[in-house]
This record gives C-alpha cells, sequence and structure tokens, in this order.
C-alpha cells in the first residue's frame, strides 16, 4: 500500500471518505488492477480503533520518509568532501552503460556522478553492480587498494573466499568465514541476479551452481566480483563483457588443456578426429 494509489486511498480515508467508488477514483493509470477490483476489496465496516491504528501507521510512515530524506542529506554531504566540484558543475549527459531501473532504496541524488568523479572508473560497467552496490563496496573498502597485495586477498579479507584450514596435509572444512561485510552482503546480492544473465558472468554462476549448489555458488560468484571491482580500482582496466559463449569456448578450452596435460602424464595423446561434423576426441597408445 505504499505506493500512489494506495498513499492517496488511505489519506481518502483518514479524511472521511467511505464511498469505494470514490476511494477506487485515486487509482492511478500504472495500478495493475482495475477500479472495479479496487472499490470491491475497499467494502467493509471501519471501527474506530481500526483507523487509529492506521492514523499511527501513516505518521509513522511519514516520519521515517523524512529520516530517510536526512540520511541521504547526510550522505550527499559526506560525498560532497571528497568531491567538491559536482555541485558547482552543470550536469553533464553520461555515457552510455549498463544500468538497472531505479531501485526503491536508491538516494535521491545522481550516485553516478559522484563514483565517476571519484574513482575514475566504471565499476556499473560489471554484470550486476548497479550505482547504489558501487558506492556500498566504496563505502566498506575504500579507495586505496594497495593496502592489499593482489585481489585475493581483498575477497579473503570480504569473506569470500572458501576456507583453508588444513590439518595433517589434509584440507577441511572449506566453508567461508562468517562475515557481517556489509561489502560482502552487496557482492552476494549482486551475484544472486546471474541466474539467468546471458554474460559470462552468468555462465559461470551457473557452471558453479550445477557442481556446488546454489548458495556456494553466490560466494564464488561474489568472490569473482570483488576480484574485478579490485582490479578495476587499482590498475583502471575497462571491463568488457565477453558473453556467455565466449566464456564456455575458453571454458572448453582449458577442459581439453587439462585432458592432455593429464594424457601425456599417462603415456597417452589425444588425437582429434573428424566425424559428421563434430569433432571427437580419442586416446590412442
Amino acid at each position: 500500500m505504499n505506493g500512489k494509489t494506495g498513499m492517496e486511498i488511505l489519506r481518502a480515508i483518514l479524511a472521511g471518505e467511505r464511498d469505494p467508488q470514490r476511494l477506487a477514483s485515486h487509482r492511478d493509470r500504472r495500478c495493475t488492477h482495475d477500479q472495479a477490483t479496487i472499490a470491491k476489496a475497499l467494502e467493509g465496516h471501519w471501527r474506530a480503533e481500526h483507523l487509529f491504528a492506521l492514523q499511527q501507521a501513516l505518521e509513522q510512515y511519514a516520519l521515517l520518509q523524512q529520516q530517510l530524506q536526512a540520511c541521504e542529506q547526510q550522505i550527499d554531504a559526506c560525498l560532497q568532501t571528497f568531491v567538491t566540484h559536482v555541485e558547482s558543475d552543470p550536469p553533464q549527459p553520461t555515457p552510455a552503460r549498463k544500468r538497472r531501473s531505479r531501485q526503491r532504496q536508491a538516494p535521491s541524488f545522481d550516485v553516478h556522478t559522484y563514483l565517476d568523479a571519484m574513482i575514475g572508473v566504471a565499476l556499473t560497467q560489471i554484470d550486476g553492480i548497479d550505482a547504489l552496490t558501487a558506492l556500498k563496496v566504496l563505502s566498506e573498502i575504500g579507495l586505496d587498494m594497495t593496502r592489499w597485495p593482489t585481489g585475493t586477498h581483498c575477497a579473503s579479507w570480504l569473506g569470500v573466499c572458501p576456507g583453508n584450514k588444513v590439518s595433517g596435509g589434509k584440507r577441511y572444512r572449506m566453508r567461508s568465514k562468517p562475515t557481517a561485510n556489509r561489502a560482502a552482503s552487496a557482492l552476494w546480492l549482486a551475484a544472486q541476479g546471474f541466474v539467468n544473465s546471458p554474460s559470462a558472468l552468468g555462465a559461470y554462476e551457473r557452471r558453479m551452481r550445477a557442481r556446488l549448489g546454489a548458495p556456494k555458488a553466490m560466494t564464488a560468484t561474489a568472490h569473482t566480483l570483488a576480484r574485478l571491482v579490485y582490479s578495476m580500482l587499482r590498475y583502471g582496466p575497462a571491463y568488457v563483457d565477453a558473453g556467455q559463449q565466449a566464456y564456455e569456448h575458453k571454458y572448453r578450452d582449458r577442459v581439453l588443456t587439462n585432458l592432455q596435460r593429464k594424457a601425456r602424464v599417462l603415456g597417452y595423446q589425444l588425437v582429434h578426429i573428424e566425424d559428421t561434423g563434430r569433432v571427437q576426441a580419442t586416446a590412442t597408445l
């Protein structure tokens, strides 16, 4: 009920309107339900205690909205300390990039402008990472990537790496360490969106899901995202998605290389045979 139609109907009810048809006339044209359905749902009794509870809830909702706006203003002021020229300069047209639709919890100010001015690289070009996710990650890891020697160290600090406990030469407890890092949570949420993605990261997530299951696949994808973010922030390369087919072709070549290496160790040689337009592999001594 926190949409435009619902809020208008609630305010009309608290103002004294009881006619279902008049209440349903506040329906926004984008609402999925028609006016007759809404009017039928608004038929009933109007008890004083229910109206009082509704009034309290609506006032609390308005107060929370004011507090959220105050938080956004504070975040905007903090970002201004990093980038002082954003407000004074006229808004520039943003380059074409992959973006999600604006989320409900996204700040009202333009996060992309601050990100472009602070880091100089487009983290939002990475599939699954929007401006809000990038801002959450940067608020935790900062801008100085020299604190970690490699991207693997950064991912380990975030808690998106498998465990490496070894006892007696045997590795056990491969679960990632528990963490309350907000950046790791943001990367895990970003990894959830790769189930049906046609990108290379989507193909990687689906392969990990088939091998390890959904939870471990999310951690593995979050690990990859963390390394990509580290690489872009430290070395500044542009991210280019090769696509699902390029990833599957690269994975096939890697598997074939491993098979050839194992065959050589065992004294065999792999031979490609053209048969009905397909390539098969046989082992000959």
